[in-house]
């Protein structure tokens, strides 16, 4: 079972949960931009959570399966097709052989996620199938997807192989058959609006004066096209210390808002280093990473502070829904 990729999009690569117990090395954990989105399409197709599978950056890929599938499409809208039909997202969708699956313009969000019952079977390295594009390992020999790679894919899980010959039996003519509801999208996506993220001081919060601290709750910022997988750069205000007396490189997280000496703001993401040297300012909560990492080139950020109980009930609150999911998925099963 694979899937043939007949154009690469922009930046597509494979993803899973991510790359953990190898930070005292140097090793980061690279995974999925959006954690959440991937777990959802894991789960809509019977996987577990963090199983393998593809993150698609803006301009999607063409691919064509080259057996029968059950998959599910989260995150981004980027306009996906099925043999030239436009695909529901955020639910289960078996296809058969042959089709193509495809996109088109970015309507909201900057990241989709493609699971496939399953997996994606290509080797784990450290523990992981995530791609890690600056050290050229994992992933689908360690890069980007190309024209005519040839990835391959597990068989079904049971779940997912029940899920989609109910499906199919529905409508055993046609090429795909989706399922008639979907899950609600995981982040309050639109393409005009100022992202509220909310977040935390960070531990060097006091360096900064008064001033700059006002200033990164109520103004705005935005997201600059030097921005990629490792952080997220910001144009905004500049943000000023009461001195430039650095300090000694220190644990950092997705997430971590770090100010250099020029003053402008850089979020680390998904493929942020282990340790950095810049005063850390603020930490964005986990519950709005889906929403930071939806964000375009050109997003505008406003950021609200929180105290950390409000932060672990977000968290608390998102887990419970994504276990509720997976709860009601199995009741779209009939008994075994």
């Amino acid at each position: 079972m694979s899937l043939s990729i007949i154009r690469p999009g922009m930046l597509t690569t494979i993803q899973d949960a991510g790359r953990y117990g190898y930070r005292q090395a140097g090793v980061i954990v690279s995974g999925p931009m959006d954690a959440r989105a991937l777990r959802e399409a894991n789960l809509l197709v019977g996987n577990p959570e963090g199983a393998a599978g593809l993150e698609i950056t803006l301009r999607g890929p063409t691919i064509r399966f080259e057996a029968a599938h059950l998959i599910a499409l989260t995150g981004a809208d980027l306009s996906p097709t099925l043999n030239g039909q436009p695909l529901p997202m955020r639910r289960p969708v078996a296809v058969t052989r042959g089709c193509e699956l495809a996109f088109g313009a970015v309507r909201v969000g900057c990241r989709a996620y493609l699971a496939v019952s399953g997996g994606l079977a290509v080797p784990e390295v450290l523990g992981s199938r995530s791609t890690y594009l600056r050290a050229g390992i994992g992933g689908f020999q360690g890069r980007a997807l190309q024209a005519d790679d040839v990835v391959p894919a597990a068989g079904p899980t049971e779940i997912g192989g029940q899920l989609r010959q109910l499906l199919m039996a529905r409508h055993p003519a046609r090429a795909w058959v989706a399922a008639s509801w979907s899950i609600a999208p995981s982040w309050p996506g639109s393409p005009t609006r100022v992202a509220t993220i909310r977040a935390v001081r960070g531990p060097e919060y006091k360096r900064f004066t008064t001033a700059s601290q006002q200033d990164f709750w109520t103004q705005e910022f935005t997201v600059t096209p030097s921005s990629d997988r490792m952080g997220y750069r910001l144009q905004g205000p500049e943000l000023r210390r009461h001195n430039h007396q650095e300090i000694l490189s220190t644990a950092v997280t997705f997430g971590t808002v770090q100010v250099p000496a020029a003053g402008i703001p850089i979020i680390l993401m998904a493929d942020h280093q282990t340790t950095g040297g810049y005063p850390r300012l603020a930490q964005v909560i986990s519950a709005d990473f889906s929403h930071l990492a939806q964000l375009p080139l050109g997003g505008r950020i406003r950021f609200q502070e929180v105290a950390l109980t409000e932060a672990q009930l977000a968290y608390l609150h998102q887990e419970r829904t994504l276990h509720q999911l997976q709860r009601a998925l199995k009741l779209t099963l009939p008994p075994s």
